[in-house]
This record gives C-alpha cells, structure tokens and sequence, in this order.
C-alpha cells in the first residue's frame, strides 16, 4: 500500500511505502539533557550520529540511527510496516545519543511534549500515517453546509485531530480522499467546530460521549493456499471471518493444490482448512494461536 504525503511536515516524508525521517541540524538552535534541566546552543555541539527516538521504538535514543548525507543533514528510511498499530506518532531528533533537538514552534507539526502527565514545556514533532492522497482508497463526502468557513475530518486514523485535515469545498459540499490501510475507523466531521456524524453512512457506534461515531471499514483481497491434497473432493476455508462456516467459502482447485481469495478488514484472522470433513491448519504458515476454547489454529495478519 502507498501514500503520496502532501500535508507539509518537518523531519519526515512518506514515499510509496518508506517513511523518511530527515535531519538538518540548520533547523536547530537548542538542545536539551535529560533531567538535567538546561539546554544549550546547537551550534556548540560536535555531532558524530543522529538517533531518531520516538513512541514507536519506546523512545530509544539508541536504536534508530540515521545516515550521514551531507555536513548538514541526517537520513533514516524505514518501511510503513514498522508502524503497525497508530497512525500518529510523536518523536525526536537524538544527537550523540544524548542532546534532544529542540523543535522550534515554527516547525509544522510540533505537539507539547508530555511525561508521566507532566508537561516538559518542550516541543515534540508528530508524524502521521494517514495522509491525504488524491488517488487514495478512500473518500469521505458530507453534503451540504455550503456556507460553511471550514469542515475538518477526524478519526481513529489522526487520534481525531481536529485541525489537520481539512476537506475541500465541491459544487455540493465537502470532500477529502485519503490512503488507508485495511482497518476499521471511527470518524466524524467538525462543521465549523460542531462535530457531526457522516449522514449518508448508516454504519455507526457508540462512542464514550454518548453519542455515535460514524464507522467506515478498508477491506482488501487475501488469498489463502493450500498445497497438495490434489485427491481431495471438497476443501473448505473456515475462521473468524465467516463465524466458522463449514459450508460457505468453497476453494478452488488448482494444479498444485487448493486456492481462495476473499475480502478482509485488517487485523489478526484465525483459519483452518476443512479437507473432505476433515479440520487441518495450514502447513505452510508457522504462526498459529489458541482460541477461546483451547483449539489451535492459523492465523493471518492484515495489515
């Protein structure tokens, strides 16, 4: 899955697939210690490596170290796999391994940094997954509201952000496209800063202010294969995603074994194959979990 950013941003980018993070210590001119309690300049630092630490390797001012482009700037390219579960995520230039680069509130997309509840008066840069992209999988209209200054979208997908992304104006309302990845979300829209289910979706859920969110569902073909078994009459794929039919989801036959491709949301999908009556897991897939009741069985990650 790609995404094409076009949300201006400082110290990353998204292509294709990688996300890049980039350094250039000339957008600098204060570091910090930790609990040491002071800063000082940028220009006074002699820098031999650039970490990048942040929520998503727990901060670690060790582990992602960048390469060396220039006397100025830093790189670190990493696939968008290794952000599985959050789509926005705040971090830190980390130089030495000890001196924290200090965003500047000019930077875009700074957020107060915040420890153990307590605030730090220091800034972190965040980086966000989900981006708008007009070629993107997914489209979201609200009707309507010509009159309206500003309609922003918010969802799961930004940690409903309520600024970041803002729709366009259409002949007969609002629209913004984006890339996701296979998952369920929550959104709703904020005309004007009232918040506002999507009326032409009847797809929604409770949320914890009593009131609904409206629910959208980014599916994607899976294909499951099974070697061998070319003497079989009857092969049946059953899991979690068809309640455990026995009967529903009929594979093909092909020349080296069965085959079925079907649509799933993303996330963790448990499966077995049933061969003439007979329940096996698959013999080509070595991740496999207990069930609920004790029973053992594969699994498929969507991401």
């Amino acid at each position: 899955m790609t995404y094409a950013q076009i949300i201006p941003a400082d110290g990353y980018r998204i292509e294709g697939d990688k996300v890049i993070f980039s350094f250039d210590k000339r957008d600098y001119f204060k570091a910090s210690v930790d609990d040491e309690g002071y800063t000082l300049d940028f220009a006074d630092l002699d820098i031999e490596k650039v970490v990048v630490a942040g929520e998503f390797n727990n901060w670690s001012n060790k582990k992602w170290r960048m390469n060396k482009i220039d006397e100025n700037r830093y790189e670190l390219i990493k696939d968008l796999d290794d952000f599985d579960d959050q789509f926005t995520w705040e971090f830190k230039f980390v130089v030495n391994n000890l001196y924290w680069a200090e965003p500047s509130k000019e930077m875009m997309n700074t957020t107060p940094a915040i420890k153990n509840g307590r605030n730090l008066h220091v800034l972190n840069l965040k980086m966000y997954t989900a981006v708008p992209d007009k070629n993107g999988n997914a489209t979201f209209k609200l009707k309507g509201h010509e009159n309206a200054d500003k309609v922003v979208l918010s969802g799961t997908f930004n940690r409903w952000d309520e600024q970041l992304f803002l729709m366009n104006k259409t002949i007969d309302g609002w629209e913004l496209t984006l890339k996701l990845r296979p998952d369920i979300y929550e959104y709703k829209f904020i005309v004007d800063g009232n918040w506002i289910e999507d009326p032409d979706n009847p797809k929604k859920k409770r949320n914890e202010f009593h009131g609904w969110n409206s629910v959208l569902d980014i599916k994607v073909p899976v294909t499951f294969v099974l070697d061998g078994h070319t003497d079989a009459h009857k092969v049946i794929l059953a899991g979690s995603f068809n309640d455990w039919n026995e009967h529903k989801l009929k594979m093909t036959k092909t020349a080296t074994g069965w085959e079925a491709t079907i649509v799933l949301s993303g996330g963790k999908h448990h499966y077995k194959f049933i061969v003439d009556g007979n329940w096996m897991e698959d013999p080509d897939n070595s991740v496999k979990e207990y069930d609920y009741s004790g029973n053992i069985n594969s699994v498929k990650m969507v991401k």
